[in-house]
């Protein structure tokens, strides 16, 4: 027996546990960029999510804290029904299957992002969690070093001698710099289009359990520059400056002016995206999670086109443009 089937073999008992003797039945969806996977279970005409979450692998203590923390402060996360922490078994409520992602074609489009960006304060104010992860310049550093031995080294496979060593570690400096300058609120971390849910109450949020006291313009940065999808131009330039009314008008951003709240955008943004360009080769070669491999491309566009803006990036939109992408590009072709 597999692993994976011995996990699974856990799950019966942990529903009869709270159906009793009601039949149900329990059928795979799709798993997340993490060690989590998910099923819908369905039992007297009601559906619910039952997240298996490996806890030799995960801690599950953030996931069950901080959805009290985020309810508590009125934000819609799925309630919690049932768990079993020594197992890894969580029951939670169904939100349904409508994402901000399956719904960006509708007219509805604009009124859904303002909607969503009016999240933030509450998102930005909820109490900090002994769970939370201290997001300081070690860890920012980090996550930055996640594109660098992933994507440059490891998936490109580029020699270390070659490349542009202190410049990248003076810029990781500098957008660390920049993170750490900006008010520190508390922020989902992934607040993108396939974590926020559209339900018959309001939005919801999903895969919050990263949150951690960070840099007040980082999830609006992962809504707005998501590495999904692409918002047109005027659209982004209009929501971003909702973004910082919202935010200002909840007395979050220190008096700070739109200019520098583009500027720390900006930063955040490719901060952002540098580790998760990385993470989508990571999901490959240490996960074998091929799925993400087309949003590579679209997250280093993201990077270049803020990084020409600014004279201390100019070397990184260069080397993304001329080295980088085209990389990138063949290993993508070799690849499908």
């Amino acid at each position: 027996m597999t692993k994976r089937q011995n996990r699974q073999s856990l799950y019966t008992g942990f529903l009869q546990s709270y159906f009793k003797n009601e039949d149900f039945q329990c059928i795979a969806i799709t798993s997340d960029a993490s060690f989590r996977c998910y099923h819908r279970v369905s039992c007297r005409e009601q559906n619910y999510i039952l997240m298996d979450s490996d806890p030799s692998k995960l801690d599950n203590q953030p996931f069950i804290a901080l959805n009290a923390n985020f309810l508590n402060n009125g934000i819609k996360v799925p309630k919690i029904l049932h768990a079993d922490t020594e197992q890894g078994l969580i029951l939670l409520e169904d939100l349904g299957k409508e994402h901000l992602a399956d719904r960006v074609h509708l007219s509805s489009r604009y009124t859904d992002y303002c909607e969503i960006l009016a999240l933030l304060p509450n998102i930005a104010t909820t109490l900090e969690s002994p769970f939370m992860k201290a997001y300081d310049a070690e860890f920012i550093s980090l996550e930055i070093d996640i594109f660098w031995q992933w994507l440059v080294c490891e998936w490109l496979a580029l020699s270390r001698d070659e490349l542009p060593s202190k410049a990248f570690q003076a810029s990781k400096s500098y957008l660390v710099n920049a993170i750490l300058a900006q008010p520190q609120v508390t922020m989902h971390r992934d607040f993108h289009s396939r974590n926020i849910m559209h339900t018959n109450t309001g939005w919801a949020l999903i895969d919050y359990q990263d949150a951690v006291q960070g840099p007040v313009t980082y999830d609006a940065v992962s809504l707005l520059r998501d590495c999904y999808l692409k918002l047109p131009k005027e659209e982004f330039n209009t929501l971003r400056l909702k973004s910082f009314e919202i935010l200002g008008d909840a007395q979050l951003l220190s008096g700070m002016s739109f200019e520098q709240y583009c500027y720390y955008f900006d930063m955040t943004g490719m901060q952002r995206h540098l580790k998760a360009a990385g993470i989508f080769c990571r999901l490959l070669l240490r996960d074998e999670k091929a799925g993400y491999l087309k949003d590579i491309i679209p997250t280093l566009k993201y990077i270049e086109d803020v990084a020409k803006c600014y004279e201390s990036f100019q070397w990184l939109a260069t080397w993304l443009r001329h080295e980088i992408i085209p990389k990138v590009e063949v290993k993508l072709s070799c690849n499908t």
